[in-house]
């Protein structure tokens, strides 16, 4: 594969006294949940980010324009790139194979030297160490100085030394294959969808590289190259809205070795949609950077309006809400020593930052509004009309809002059953679907911290509705009284006030259920996203089936589960009774469907969905929000078509049970 490299880096030295060694590898393989986060499916595919996210670092230095991802047919994974190549020479301390330090050692790499890679990414900087320490085994190969080196580790441990085993001609780069270890991860299944959403957010974010994923599996393959980066990003988000400002606007700059790149667009949706990243790193809690951009676009636009007219009404304060209303903007900034923050460390806190970005944004778009005044009055009169909807929702607004947290339940909705301890972080609200289901959570929850909240029909879309629609709506006051934290999506809202560590969805098992909570998930990842990018919006797993041999109760929460435990339970098919009897007789087993939540008893449902020793709940991930955005625009957008697509396309994975 050929290198085409940067002329501007070429005098950039990068070799084995490049490499810096921190710390061993002690602890990975006892604690795993430390390096990759879980070792569930999302600790899974995080394996592949470290490495990939190492071939990025390449590109970002100038020196790789080309990274191939490989799914094997036995779930194995290469990831080759036309980098420099990882050095082999002996290292100057560790008096070994430079490549092998990498390797086996943990936080070595030429990341910590300004002079090899001035900007880096990878979250948490742990490398492909943790990858070799967590595979069954791992191969690298290298490309570099004409030659082809090769070493082979099972379980972060060297079974070979580093050697050439061929000659290359103009070719380098890191070819790197491994195997997750089955002793850490139960199940070892690659999803494509995920790393394909992450490898096209890295191609648009990384300017004409190109980025090739292939399955074995299933002969599938695409490929991610985007000449325009973030405009095209922006316009990939946007495909499915009517947009009010034309192409999207770009703002880009450096200051202080601080690099920063927007591009931004106006649609006629409700909601404003803003991904900020740093160095590749997607900071889904904002930080200084955000900060910035939303100063500055405030600014601008208002001053704009008020110096040509177009914001008359002296009465009417716009807001930053007001002017991001249907914003789409995606902002890449590029730091040489990021600090972050928050509970997930994906918030930037670099002080410097905010001026800079605010700078930036603040003199381009600036220039922009004069020089297209058309679309700039279009912006601002979308702005108006927000801030009229907003002072026509004040009073509803008003009334959802908890001023001091928990105290004041006299401002709590009559139908919630709190809790009764007052810590928040012990605490969890439980949204059920029906009067009926409420009542029996209600009777049979955990009173000390568990809160219950009976919700009636199906809320609002709020994909479709404005703000002063969205809280005229009896459910979503409801929820956001109880939450207490105001609304997620205005700048009022606020985090400190949240009252419960854990807020679960308990719908119904079926289409009317599931319908339900869609919209309940809109409205979080819409208007409280930070409840989603906190960890703390989960969804009940209430069971399908009863299974009742005598005076045992087993249950089933899908169909195969129901046939491994009629199997454990040795019974003859013809013993077995479907639907609800008292009179079976002592060799028969009674299988009976739960039709919805309702249909279950107090102590039925803490024993299968309440009782944190035994129930199982989904956390509500968005590990990539650009993919759940799309998503949610067009399944609960106006525009009918995209659906009908998305439909058509996707229908032959959805699991119907008729």
């Amino acid at each position: 594969m050929a290198n085409t490299k940067n002329s501007n880096n070429n005098n950039i030295s990068y070799s084995e006294k490049d490499i810096q060694v921190l710390s061993g590898l002690e602890h990975v393989r006892k604690r795993p949940a430390m390096y990759i986060g879980d070792v569930s499916s999302r600790g899974l595919h995080h394996l592949v980010y470290e490495v990939v996210d190492n071939s990025i670092d390449e590109a970002l230095a100038g020196f790789c324009n080309k990274i191939i991802l490989t799914i094997h047919k036995n779930n194995s994974i290469t990831v080759e790139d036309n980098g420099r190549g990882i050095p082999t020479g002996i290292h100057p301390t560790e008096k070994k194979s430079a490549l092998e330090v990498v390797m086996t050692q943990l936080n070595a790499g030429g990341k910590f030297t300004r002079d090899t890679y001035k900007v880096s990414g990878g979250l948490h900087g742990v490398g492909v160490s943790v990858v070799n320490a967590l595979s069954e085994y791992l191969e690298v190969e290298v490309y570099r100085e004409e030659k082809k080196y090769y070493q082979k580790y099972e379980r972060g441990k060297p079974v070979t030394p580093v050697k050439v085993i061929g000659k290359v001609k103009n070719k380098t780069g890191t070819k790197v294959t491994f195997l997750p270890d089955k002793e850490i991860f139960k199940n070892i299944n690659f999803k494509y969808e995920t790393l394909e959403s992450r490898l096209r957010e890295l191609a648009y974010l990384n300017k004409d590289l190109t980025i090739i994923i292939r399955d074995e599996r299933n002969n599938k393959e695409d490929e991610f190259r985007f000449k325009g980066g973030l405009v095209d990003f922006v316009k990939y988000l946007d495909e499915d809205e009517k947009s009010i400002s034309g192409k999207p606007i770009y703002i880009s700059g450096e200051k202080e070795n601080i690099q920063v790149e927007i591009a931004l667009q106006y649609n006629e949706s409700y909601n404003d949609n803003i991904y900020t990243y740093v160095n590749n790193i997607n900071t889904h809690e904002g930080g200084t950077h955000l900060e910035g951009f939303k100063a500055a676009l405030t600014r601008t636009l208002n001053n704009f309006g008020l110096k040509n007219g177009i914001i008359k009404n002296e009465k009417l304060t716009l807001t930053g809400d007001d002017f991001r209303e249907g914003l789409t903007c995606v902002m890449s900034v590029k730091i040489p020593e990021p600090q972050f923050e928050g509970q997930t460390k994906t918030k930037l806190g670099n002080s410097e930052v905010k001026g800079i970005v605010q700078s930036i944004t603040g003199e381009q778009l600036s220039n922009f509004l004069e020089e297209n005044p058309g679309v700039a009055r279009k912006i601002i009169e979308k702005c108006i009309r927000a801030a009229e909807a907003r002072e026509a929702a004040r009073k509803a607004r008003d009334l959802v809002r908890i001023k001091t947290g928990l105290e004041q339940n006299s401002n709590l909705p009559g139908k919630l059953a709190d809790c009764s301890l007052n810590d928040p972080s012990q605490c969890e609200l439980y949204l059920v679907e029906g009067d009926s289901a409420g009542g029996s959570a209600k009777q049979g929850r955990d009173r000390r911290f568990q809160a219950i909240l009976p919700l009636k029909g199906k809320i609002l879309n709020v994909e479709k509705a404005r703000i002063n629609k969205i809280l005229e709506n009896e459910e979503i006051k409801a929820i956001i009284s109880a939450i207490g934290a105001g609304l997620g999506s205005s700048d009022e809202f606020n985090p400190d006030n949240i009252r419960y560590n854990k807020i679960i969805l308990m719908c119904d098992a079926d289409v009317d259920g599931s319908h339900i909570r869609t919209l309940l998930l809109t409205f979080f990842y819409r208007h409280m996203r930070e409840i989603i990018d906190t960890g703390r919006l989960y969804i009940a797993q209430p069971p399908l089936y009863k299974i009742k041999k005598g005076k045992t109760e087993l249950y089933a929460y899908d169909e195969d589960e129901k046939e491994e435990i009629l199997k454990s339970l040795k019974v003859d098919k013809k013993n077995i009774i479907t639907g609800e009897t008292e009179s079976a007789g002592e060799n028969k087993v009674i299988v009976s469907r739960f039709k919805g939540l309702g249909e279950m008893n107090p102590e039925q449902l803490w024993i299968t969905t309440m009782n944190p020793e035994t129930r199982t709940i989904l956390q509500v991930t968005n590990e990539n929000a650009a993919a759940a955005d799309k998503i949610f625009r067009i399944l609960m957008g106006e525009e009918v078509e995209p659906r009908r697509k998305f439909i058509e396309q996707n229908a032959k994975y959805a699991n119907i049970d008729a």
